[in-house]
């Protein structure tokens, strides 16, 4: 198989407390928060592309351009959706959306690059 536009993923999760924007740090209430929103539309994104990749490739985040529309309190559950659509060279850009139980919370793209797996650590580690 390849990557190709119109792949999707779904991924979902509980939100607990430790999700929400007191105990992550980037805000006061207990609701969930941006950054686990966008982890989430991230994993969705993943999940589009697990099924396709070789296992010496992976993907790696390079881009989100994401808004953040409804909060949602701790006990509800949430839903990420990414679905492919562009593919240019190692570049693929994705149209992520995030629901809770009473709708859209969350809509952006996403975009990921194609790498080798052991080439990257390689690199990274290198920094050390």
């Amino acid at each position: 198989m390849e990557i190709v536009v119109g792949l999707t993923g779904e991924v979902s999760t509980l939100v607990e407390r430790e999700d929400t924007a007191r105990e992550v740090g980037c805000g006061s209430l207990l609701v969930y928060s941006s950054p686990c929103m966008i982890a989430l539309m991230e994993g969705a994104a993943c999940e589009a592309l697990a099924p396709v990749l070789p296992p010496e490739k992976t993907t790696v985040g390079t881009e989100l351009s994401v808004r953040h529309l409804s909060a949602t309190p701790v006990g509800l559950e949430v839903r990420a959706e990414a679905v492919v659509t562009q593919v240019e060279g190692n570049v693929i850009t994705f149209q992520v959306t995030a629901f809770d139980e009473a709708g859209k919370i969350g809509e952006g793209t996403h975009k990921r690059v194609l790498v080798d797996t052991q080439r990257f650590l390689d690199k990274v580690y290198a920094k050390l």
